[in-house]
């Protein structure tokens, strides 16, 4: 298969289980699971997951049984973005073209959806790391993987970097906080997805900690290209972004060093297939919308 035709085929196999999740909830509460539903599929690309279960490839021929934890990668990614678009956030009305989850189901049930799609990605892990450990060292490996997803996407991660989002007015945002801000808000959950698949995959400690490198450098490229990408709108509003410390040439500049670097970890990697992941940060650092 070409890249296309892979990322084709891998983001399918993960819409089908995200869907084979939901056939058997039923009940009074079945307005939730329409709810969730409706923002996991709205046309999302599934970049985290498919750079989980590839960079779990690198270490496993057997990638696809931990195909659970890539799900569970998507909801928490889809919880956030929920939340995210709440009048108390970030307030917006629409989300790959459609009416956000608040604006079609209401603010109370968008958090609830939100809520479970986050509580969902770590019943998904646990049930996976309960039944099917075979030995101590998967067990460890994969409880393992559970506490890196819940770290980076928690307070000191993805939670922690939308705080200083939110408070980016009242802190006076500078170059040091914006930064620390997007490896918490962007590069965490990408660094989550690599980490999680090295380790599932049977990585030593030395490429774990290569691969942790490779996902804050990929994070913090892709941030950045989206500054440029939207400085129009973010000039409008006067969001404080990446262009606000440095111009769109040192900006160009800096993704093409933070992508660079993460391609060299991967070029490090002399015995592993790394063609699908240099070709992936090419595309996500390069793309024009």
């Amino acid at each position: 298969m070409n890249f296309e035709e892979e990322m084709r085929y891998i983001k399918e196999k993960i819409d089908e289980e995200l869907m084979h999740t939901f056939k058997d909830f039923k009940g009074y509460q079945e307005k939730i699971f329409e709810s969730m539903k409706y923002s996991l599929f709205t046309g999302g690309k599934r970049i985290r997951p498919i750079l989980m279960l590839k960079a779990c490839q690198m270490f496993s021929e057997d990638y696809l049984k931990y195909i659970p934890y890539a799900l569970a990668i998507e909801m928490i990614h889809t919880y956030s973005l929920i939340h995210d678009d709440l009048p108390a956030m970030d307030d917006d009305d629409f989300r790959r073209g459609r009416l956000t989850n608040h604006k079609v189901f209401g603010e109370a049930m968008a958090i609830l959806a939100g809520d479970g799609l986050l509580n969902l990605a770590f019943e998904t892990m646990a049930d996976f790391a309960y039944k099917d450990s075979k030995t101590i060292d998967e067990y460890r490996r994969n409880i393992w993987a559970i506490n890196e997803i819940g770290r980076y996407s928690g307070i000191f991660g993805m939670i922690g970097g939308q705080v200083v989002d939110l408070l980016s007015n009242d802190l006076h945002m500078n170059e040091d906080m914006l930064i620390f801000m997007y490896k918490c808000k962007t590069a965490a959950l990408i660094q989550a997805s690599v980490v999680a698949g090295a380790i599932l995959g049977g990585a030593s400690d030395d490429e774990i900690e290569k691969i942790r490198k490779f996902g804050l450098y990929l994070g913090l490229a892709y941030q950045i290209r989206d500054d440029l990408l939207d400085i129009k709108k973010d000039t409008e509003i006067n969001k404080v972004t990446y262009l606000c410390f440095k111009s769109t040439d040192e900006a160009e500049r800096d993704v093409n060093v933070f992508s660079e670097m993460s391609i060299d970890i991967l070029n490090s990697f002399r015995n592993k297939d790394v063609d699908f992941l240099k070709e992936l940060v090419s595309k996500l650092i390069n793309r024009k919308y």
